[in-house]
């Protein structure tokens, strides 16, 4: 079998070696119920959408579950699960009376927001988190390049020095160019209409998890807040800022970032110290995990070469993209950022044990800052522009 997402093999492993549920987390239309058809197409398919399907796991009986399982099902695939009042509950029935079935659960933000989810399981699950593709994993299904590979990540990890500029059998300013416009979600590569596609994203996914909870009590506050952030991506979050403009009190901005963090739409990197104490408390940067969900929330999709926005724009492509392998590649980096007083800066700081390395992000650019070095002489600095990302 061909991989075609980073996530491929993590789970077949899992299927082969631990007898823990696999959990599949992530936002709403990342491919997570395509991912697992695709890898255990002889499993049990069975969908929380379906109101039969629902009210039958809402008796939670271990009876009224064995009707909706053949007698040859080895593996179950329970989808959406997060739509039933206590999915954890079902889960655990399912894993602890039916141990000869392997478990698949895919959710979205709410699995884990009902805390009820993951006390029932603990001990008995393994979170596995889906993101919006990854720019090697879109070349592949666009057959424009044969293998996944961890852009930056993987030069890193190699003896040779990091390339200041490549030559591409592909037009590889085209494309991180139209990814840095319309993002990655798997929907968008063959879409007739990526901006409408994104619109309706925004519309009528970003927040259903969220208020069919009723954690978000103010819908137009929480859309102007993300909306905020997406207009200063890059940028130093000022939290009693936000505050202010919104009319909200700082306790339920933080709790809304919180939110959006835990639904998959944004992520935060904090500034770099040798103490990872030191970073607590201290004002974030925040980016977004799809370039085209935030062009949908600022509702601007101008040509890329027209933008004021574009470099800040690339630069929260190559982060999400440095987040994304790490992940799946199990590098183990923490990241960060780095800025001084005075405004040195470096836009993304990867340390793990002993390594240290910065990494400047620029649309042409292969300067960097010699202040990073200057503070820290045993780390290694590398520019990432377009002319070296793959």
């Amino acid at each position: 079998m061909k991989l075609t997402r980073h996530l491929d093999q993590s789970l077949i492993n899992h299927q082969q070696h631990l007898k823990e549920a696999v959990v599949l987390l992530g936002a709403r239309q990342v491919g997570k119920t395509t991912i697992l058809k695709r890898l255990f197409p002889e499993a049990l398919y069975l969908t929380v959408d379906n109101q039969i399907t629902k009210e039958i796991l809402e008796h939670y009986d271990i009876s009224a579950y064995r009707q909706l399982i053949l007698p040859a099902t080895k593996e179950l695939i329970l989808d959406e699960i997060h739509l039933l009042r206590d999915p954890g509950r079902a889960a655990k029935i399912f894993y602890d009376q039916l141990p000869e079935v392997r478990l698949f659960l895919t959710g979205s933000s709410a699995f884990n927001i009902k805390n009820k989810a993951t006390e029932s399981l603990a001990g008995r699950k393994i979170d596995h988190y889906l993101f919006p593709l990854s720019l090697s994993e879109y070349l592949v299904q666009s057959k424009i390049t044969p293998d996944l590979v961890f852009p930056v990540l993987r030069h890193l990890i190699s003896k040779n020095p990091f390339p200041r500029e490549r030559v591409y059998p592909f037009d590889i300013k085209a494309i991180t160019e139209n990814v840095c416009l319309y993002g990655l979600y798997p929907a968008v590569m063959n879409h007739s209409d990526k901006e409408k596609y994104l619109i309706n994203l925004v519309d009528s996914v970003v927040f259903k998890d969220l208020l069919d909870l009723s954690l978000i009590e103010n819908r137009p506050a929480a859309l102007n807040l993300l909306r905020l952030l997406a207009f200063q991506i890059g940028n130093l979050v000022n939290f009693n800022e936000l505050a202010e403009r919104l009319s909200l009190n700082v306790k339920t901005v933080r709790r809304y970032i919180n939110l959006f963090e835990q639904s998959y739409i944004i992520f935060q990197l904090l500034p770099y110290a040798k103490s990872g104490r030191r970073e607590i408390g201290k004002a974030p940067k925040i980016y977004f995990y799809d370039c085209g969900l935030r062009n949908a929330l600022v509702s601007d999709f101008r040509a890329f070469s027209t933008r004021p926005d574009a470099g800040l724009l690339f630069e929260n492509m190559v982060v999400s993209e440095v987040y994304k392998a790490n992940y799946y590649g199990g590098f183990g980096y923490r990241l960060n950022f780095w800025r001084t007083t005075d405004g040195a800066e470096v836009d993304l700081v990867l340390e793990k044990a002993a390594a240290l390395v910065g990494i400047e992000v620029k649309l042409t650019s292969n300067r960097t800052n010699g202040a990073f070095l200057n503070r820290y002489p045993e780390a290694r600095l590398f520019s990432v522009n377009q002319s070296n990302i793959f």
